[in-house]
């Protein structure tokens, strides 16, 4: 087996940072992360076995890359008890790109069948595929997968052979043992894990959908109600989108919301729609605790997009910062979900 580990200095944003973005995805005390990727000869972990673990850990106020390579299929095991070993030096969270489908049910398997324990028992996971879903419509991306993302933000072109390109690199470099073959395959997971970093601060995005944002100018110009909020995590690339329902626009620590306004009111939505009736007559939702007295041909079931009240958009709301956050908070997560691509 071969070990590597070297000193990053760029490509990954400051601890600090780090840190605050996680807080709002998990609960950690003493949050101690662990970026890894894992390297495989196949995508089933019961015909295919592991030979390469990366991994970027913050120490002594820098964050470093381990690597851990498997000459042949005989490292596996001892592989896998390196880094089992490694993750038991006090660090509380995993931060993964699709890791809690593919890469921890893969190491989990593997040492099952080495009759080793599960490395993850103690350790809560921020798998960043699973967490960045909601962005897809935002930010208009075709698809999901890291090198989409690592697109979108504009980060070099990637040098190194891919995953499945890996495969047979990996099995040149057992017959051979070739440093340039070697190269190329602990090239292309670091290339994996720098983008990890950077991908994960696209975490931020998540400000728009959580209510991390604070209102701090509305106004009103022709029929439209303009409010200006000011996130509280820069985003890493601006980006604009809407339909008929209403238009954002966000770059750095500002995003704009343009919606328009009916006959001078606006409609605030709710999210548990399932505890409401719609009216029909009155367009206009209502609590089931205070339906439930109504005749049931005046009321039916509400529906996500018909889960909304009125209110006048006049001057007290324009000048209340408290009426806008509950408005921003209720309303805006269902005007993001209306998006697609």
């Amino acid at each position: 087996m071969i070990v590597k580990k070297m000193p990053i200095f760029q490509g990954f944003s400051d601890f600090e940072s780090v840190k605050n973005l996680s807080k709002y995805c998990i609960s950690c005390v003493n949050f101690r992360p662990v970026f890894y990727d894992i390297e495989t000869t196949g995508l089933s972990q019961y015909s295919s076995f592991l030979y390469l673990i990366g991994a970027v850990v913050y120490e002594q106020q820098q964050w470093v890359l381990y690597q851990w390579f498997g000459e042949n299929e005989s490292d596996e095991k001892e592989l896998l008890i390196e880094f089992s070993n490694f993750l038991k030096d006090g660090y509380t969270v995993t931060i993964q790109y699709n890791g809690n489908r593919f890469d921890q049910p893969y190491l989990e398997e593997r040492c099952h069948v080495h009759e080793l324990s599960s490395p993850f028992t103690q350790l809560s996971s921020m798998d960043l595929y699973q967490l960045l879903k909601p962005c897809k419509d935002l930010l208009k991306l075709a698809r999901m997968k890291q090198p989409d993302l690592e697109e979108f933000l504009h980060l070099p072109r990637r040098i190194f052979c891919d995953g499945k390109e890996g495969i047979n690199c990996y099995r040149k470099y057992t017959k051979s043992h070739d440093e340039d073959v070697l190269s190329e395959l602990l090239g292309h997971n670091q290339e994996d894990l720098l983008g990890l970093g950077r991908v994960f601060e696209m975490l931020s995005y998540l400000s728009l959908f959580n209510g991390m944002y604070e209102p701090f100018q509305a106004e009103v110009s022709e029929n439209v109600l303009l409010l200006s909020l000011h996130l509280h995590y820069p985003i890493p690339v601006l980006f604009s989108n809407g339909n008929n329902n209403f238009y954002i626009t966000a770059e750095s620590s500002t995003a704009r919301l343009m919606v328009p306004i009916i006959n001078g009111r606006l409609r605030h939505y709710y999210p548990n729609y399932r505890d409401y009736d719609y009216l029909p007559a009155e367009d206009t939702a209502i609590t089931r605790s205070l339906s439930a007295y109504m005749d049931k041909s005046l009321r039916v079931p509400a529906k996500r997009d018909t889960c909304y009240t009125w209110f006048y958009c006049d001057e007290s709301f324009l000048a209340d910062k408290t009426k806008q956050m509950q408005y921003l908070r209720h309303t805006l997560p269902y005007l993001l979900s209306t998006l697609k691509k």
